[in-house]
């Protein structure tokens, strides 16, 4: 049996959707239920930023996690295939009257993705501090807790509302199929047979 950890919400859906061409038939978590089991698979409910650790430590043999979690958390699993869904982008996000002035020495971000802030500062031979945020990111420039934000943006709907735009795309992201290292050599011929089938539905699309 193959266990395969999915993120909660729209992400789950839209995979179990992918997944389900695959099987013929509707697949969806009932209720409250963090567990579903059709074939020969075992599909967890879990939370997007947990995916990558259940794949990690072999609790899931394979996952399906948003790229900017990946990046973000560098953790070290196989990435087998982008699904194409669950587009956005990682973005640098400042008030509509502001604009980046990239020479200042002291830039504050507010964020919850704090290596990819560091990271991409750091490739501009850029000074920062970060400042981890948790959510109800957009506050911190309107507040004057930071002069930025660093957060996903799907539609920048969330920005707009707020009085902010987007300053730079830091990533493009979306959906992608992981492995646990060991699962991938243990369990390799059932894996690369789901991939497959899997690839196929999304080259479909």
């Amino acid at each position: 049996m193959l266990t395969i950890a999915l993120p909660k919400g729209r992400m789950a859906d839209q995979s179990l959707e992918l997944i389900g061409k695959i099987f013929n038939e509707k697949l969806e978590f009932e209720s409250r239920k963090l567990i579903l089991e059709s074939k020969n698979f075992r599909f967890l409910n879990v939370r997007n930023q947990d995916v990558p650790t259940y794949v990690e430590y072999g609790t899931a043999d394979l996952g399906i996690v948003g790229l900017d979690v990946i990046t973000e958390q560098g953790l070290d699993i196989v990435d087998l295939l982008d699904l194409k869904i669950g587009k956005c982008q990682v973005a640098i996000g400042i008030k509509n009257e502001d604009t980046l002035d990239w020479n200042r020495p002291d830039i504050k971000i507010a964020t919850k993705m704090v290596n990819i802030t560091k990271n991409y500062f750091a490739s501009k031979a850029v000074g920062v501090e970060v400042i981890k945020l948790y959510g109800s990111i957009e506050l911190a420039p309107l507040v004057g807790l930071a002069d930025a934000i660093v957060d996903i943006v799907e539609t920048g709907s969330t920005m707009r509302e707020n009085g902010l735009k987007v300053a730079e795309v830091i990533m493009d992201s979306s959906a992608h199929l992981i492995a646990n290292k060991n699962s991938f050599f243990e369990k390799k011929d059932e894996i690369l047979e789901f991939f497959k089938a899997l690839k196929s539905v999304v080259d479909e699309q």
